[in-house]
């Protein structure tokens, strides 16, 4: 579907909710009510992360701002998620924001209802994960072929301060 068409249909929803007087836990955005993500399309590619927040924080504080860009240019793809601190704020700034014109371009703005982050933080977090478990035996003598699928830790520099490795 187009996406001006979903914009023009999320504001007759929202409107005929308005007008009926629905309340807050059967309306449509109820469905989301477990994520403070929102998705942001349609963006001016020269819009930074940082006009984002001068936009988006007049609706509650935005915890994490991800502007997806492409890998070889670093240029700006025109959409965004953004998450806020307060889920409520996402129904507040779908409502108010979804079809509004910034610099010239109408953005689409829309709950998601199950975003995935980026994969850096994945990987700090896998990270994380594995120094917790601790050091890979298997790779402390040269055995463990599982490279990265490995549960445990092989980073060099933990492997110097464990008491029953050292180094050649």
């Amino acid at each position: 579907m187009n996406p001006l068409t979903q914009v023009k249909n999320l504001q007759k929803i929202t409107a005929r909710e308005a007008a009926a007087g629905i309340s807050e836990d059967a309306s449509w955005h109820a469905k989301y009510k477990e994520s403070a993500y929102v998705f942001v399309g349609g963006l001016p590619y020269d819009l930074t992360e940082g006009d984002l927040l001068a936009v988006f924080a007049q609706y509650g504080e935005v915890v994490d701002v991800n502007l997806v860009r492409d890998k070889a240019t670093g240029k700006s793809k025109g959409f965004a998620f953004l998450a806020y601190q307060d889920q409520r704020s996402t129904t507040l700034v779908v409502d108010n924001l979804n079809g509004a014109t910034i610099v010239g371009r109408t953005v689409r703005v829309d709950h998601v209802a199950n975003y995935k982050k980026k994969k850096e933080e994945d990987e700090e977090e896998e990270k994380k994960k594995r120094e917790e478990r601790g050091v890979c035996y298997a790779f402390q003598r040269g055995e463990c072929n599982r490279g990265s699928a490995c549960r445990f830790s092989h980073d060099e520099q933990s492997l110097g301060d464990h008491p029953n490795w050292q180094r050649a």
